[in-house]
């Protein structure tokens, strides 16, 4: 008769399981706590760098190992990895800080109401991040000449503003005519009219960004965006080559540092303007 105690052989079943040892991934931080396999030392993540672990222990005593070689966490065996980069907030062109998209808003009643298609390219270009977060929406007027219409059509009121962008708004313009005229209205104070000084959208742009120390002047009776076109040598015979040279115009602009402080401003004041009470 056999005795089963000794079917079971005590010396093979401490021989090592065969295959790799599964390890979990933990991120290399300082102050971790960590044990070093084969000298069983333990202490916490003081530097790791040219790849030796420094760690130190209870008493203050501090050890390097090799980072290739083998360690525990919590009695585990561990894979060291980088610890995860802080993404930094992104910046819209306008340098505001952008906001998650789902922060996004329904369109409010206030507009922003523009000149013409250049003025609303190179708004929405640089703004337009802000103005989707902020539910704003931007309006053509063909001109400013239609900017009593347009407002007498969108009725201007108490959490319904305007706020308009006009070019050339220098003491004795038309523009600023129609704006003085405006303020004067019963729903003037639902409206604010700013602009910058120059004849054109296209003159907001720095020179700098098209390799100019300043913008050519243009003599008067000759149309500004054409004579532009001619002293830059960029051909000039109809409404397409306008349309070409300012799309070239526009793609030198990247952020808002590439535009006059004179524009910048008057856009941010139009913005916080109808961005009140919503």
């Amino acid at each position: 008769m056999f005795d089963n105690r000794y079917d079971n052989d005590p010396i093979a079943r401490m021989k090592p399981r065969r295959g790799p040892v599964e390890r979990a991934e933990v991120e290399l931080t300082k102050g971790l706590v960590v044990e070093h396999s084969l000298t069983e030392f333990c202490g916490a993540v003081v530097d790791a760098r040219d790849g030796v672990l420094k760690l130190e222990d209870f008493d203050g005593a501090v050890r390097g190992f090799p980072l290739s070689d083998a360690f525990l966490v919590d009695g585990k065996p561990v894979k060291f990895v980088p610890p995860k980069k802080s993404q930094a907030r992104r910046r819209t062109a306008s340098g505001s800080f952008a906001a998650p998209l789902e922060r996004a808003r329904v369109a409010m009643p206030s507009r922003i109401f523009v000149e013409g298609k250049h003025d609303a390219e190179l708004v929405e270009q640089v703004w337009g991040d802000d103005l989707r977060i902020e539910g704003i929406v931007v309006e053509l007027l063909d001109g400013a000449d239609h900017l009593e219409q347009v407002l007498a059509e969108f009725k201007p009121g108490p959490g319904r503003r305007a706020g308009v962008l006009l070019d050339h708004l220098v003491t004795g313009s038309k523009e600023t005519r129609i704006a003085e005229a405006i303020a004067r209205e019963p729903h003037g104070e639902h409206v604010r009219i700013v602009g910058h000084p120059y004849i054109d959208i296209w003159e907001a742009v720095k020179p700098e960004r098209l390799g100019l120390t300043v913008w050519p002047k243009i003599p008067r009776g000759i149309d500004w965006k054409t004579g532009i076109c001619r002293a830059l040598g960029w051909p000039s015979e109809d409404l397409a080559d306008t349309a070409e040279a300012w799309q070239r115009i526009r793609g030198r602009v990247r952020n808002f540092r590439d535009l006059e402080p004179q524009l910048v401003g008057r856009v941010e004041e139009l913005i916080d303007f109808v961005s009140v009470g919503h």
